[in-house]
């Protein structure tokens, strides 16, 4: 088999799934609305479920769910005919998969939300199943062919169905506008945490943060511009507002009589900021822009008295660039 010859069937499989994808959304009605609408009235949780590559997209649709905000998780059709049952009760709703819709592994958990009154969202791809004639709200997924020429391999008809889930949970989603911040709840950690990680999450608190009062005299200010180790001092007046900074480049400024001065002879006034609830990824970029190492961070319900500082190898060494 040639090279061409291999990058033509992975074209092909690409284009039969990219067309599948527009058939399912034109094919998208009143049964999607319908399940948001379940879900969002749903007092516990969205119970996932799903047999062999179905059960795979089902744990993706699942962790999706719940990471943007709607509780959810996933039960393995077999284990719940051995006591996971259990884990579905009043006040969920259930979202069961299956391309063919006789799956017969899911027969104890369809039977089992019939039999409590639990809602079921069914997703099958052949009208008149078991699984669409037994839910409450039956999705059909259109007609297409599968990626493979054989037609036996679930491709196309899985691919639709991750579609459908990432459908349903960004719907669900936007209805409960959940915000970046929301988001960044449940993702604290690795390269994604990084970037919605804010200002106030970084910066060095209390006793760290160099600050000084107006009328500070500058052999002090240089004392505490060495000690916090920052290479600048923030300037309050007298309500504790910041209303300066003294930075190594005021420093040489004024190296004339410098230690005759006081802090607010020497400072910079009016000092560039961020508040504590601005995403880090914007310090950085201000940080870059004015080619400076520190910014104050400022609390959120003022803006003038500073929390906190934040330098650049703090954002560095959490992940943020």
């Amino acid at each position: 088999m040639t090279d061409e010859t291999l990058l033509t069937a992975g074209r092909r499989v690409v284009k039969r799934e990219a067309d599948a994808l527009v058939l399912l959304a034109d094919a998208l009605g009143e049964s999607f609305t319908q399940a948001v609408r379940l879900m969002l009235e749903a007092r516990g949780r969205v119970i996932v479920s799903g047999m062999g590559k179905s059960g795979h997209i089902a744990r993706k649709i699942a962790a999706t769910l719940a990471s943007t905000g709607t509780p959810a998780h996933f039960v393995h059709p077999a284990e719940a005919s051995h006591g996971d049952l259990g884990m579905l009760s009043r006040g969920d709703v259930t979202l069961v998969l299956s391309n063919s819709g006789e799956t017969p592994e899911l027969s104890d958990i369809i039977a089992h939300t019939r039999r409590f009154g639990i809602p079921l969202i069914g997703v099958a791809g052949r009208a008149g199943s078991t699984l669409l004639v037994q839910s409450d709200v039956a999705i059909l997924l259109p007609e297409a062919p599968e990626a493979c020429d054989t037609g036996i391999v679930p491709t196309t008809s899985t691919t639709m169905t991750l579609a459908l889930g990432d459908a349903l949970a960004i719907a669900l989603m936007e209805h409960r506008q959940f915000t970046p911040a929301d988001f960044r709840d449940f993702h604290p950690g690795g390269k994604l945490g990084a970037r919605l990680a804010k200002a106030g999450d970084l910066m060095h608190r209390g006793a760290e943060v160099p600050l000084v009062a107006a009328d500070t005299p500058m052999p002090d200010v240089l004392l505490v511009m060495s000690q916090k180790g920052f290479g600048v001092a923030g300037v309050q007046d007298a309500d504790g507002a910041l209303v300066g900074v003294v930075t190594d480049g005021d420093l040489r400024r004024h190296m004339d009589g410098l230690l005759t001065h006081s802090a607010a002879e020497v400072m910079t006034a009016s000092p560039l900021t961020i508040a504590a609830d601005q995403l880090a990824e914007e310090a950085v970029a201000l940080m870059n822009a004015r080619k400076i190492t520190c910014l104050f961070v400022t609390d959120n319900a003022t803006g003038t008295r500073a929390e906190g500082i934040l330098h650049i190898h703090d954002c560095l060494r959490a992940g943020v660039a």
